[in-house]
């Protein structure tokens, strides 16, 4: 069994959370050796939670639209690894979800992502993924962060979150849609032709 088989069954398993976890643990990840993206972000929602597949959801919709890939594109693990900032459901509160759980970026990132060293592109979705790997980078909202995309090389592509929850963002950035996501499908098309 592979260090990377042995590290998912681990991570699959866990139960750090779990006294935190109302609806229970179900770690919701994808990682492969191969990947040349690798998807950050936030936690997976109910919905995902329950079906245990990533971004199996209205957000995941129109991440891929984003991207302009297919679904049987975004789930190859070979070309997109998921790694949300907690793998499992925090619960939700009035509004929205709770934020990810703390423990799971520290436990468990840094190791899958030296496993999958062909991993050309980071997309940090939202605030959380994005504080987490840019740290001092970040600017001051997560606005502001997305608006500098190009500042970031061309490890990194921080994007707000694709939730339906975030159309007023999107509506009141017109700025996204017209410069930072032409730009990001003509990545994807080139990563995905290599």
């Amino acid at each position: 069994m592979s260090k990377m088989n042995e590290l998912v069954i681990s991570a699959r398993s866990c139960t750090i959370c779990k006294p935190f976890l109302a609806d229970g643990v179900n770690p919701v990840f994808v990682v492969h050796p191969k990947a040349k993206v690798l998807v950050i972000g936030q936690a997976p929602g109910r919905k995902v939670h329950l079906s245990g597949k990533a971004w199996a959801d209205a957000s995941g919709n129109r991440l891929r639209d984003w991207l302009n890939v297919t679904e049987d594109e975004f789930y190859d693990p070979e070309i997109f690894s998921i790694l949300p900032m907690g793998f499992c459901f925090p619960g939700s509160k009035k509004g929205g979800d709770l934020p990810p759980r703390p423990e799971c970026a520290p436990l468990w990132h840094e190791t899958f992502i030296r496993m999958m060293p062909e991993v050309e592109l980071v997309l940090l979705i939202g605030n959380y993924a994005q504080k987490y790997y840019l740290k001092k980078k970040c600017k001051n909202n997560l606005t502001e962060t997305v608006r500098n995309w190009e500042s970031y090389g061309s490890q990194y592509i921080p994007l707000p979150h694709p939730s339906p929850r975030n159309n007023i963002w999107l509506r009141k950035n017109e700025w996204f849609e017209a410069e930072v996501l032409p730009n990001l499908k003509n990545r994807m098309r080139g990563l995905l032709a290599k």
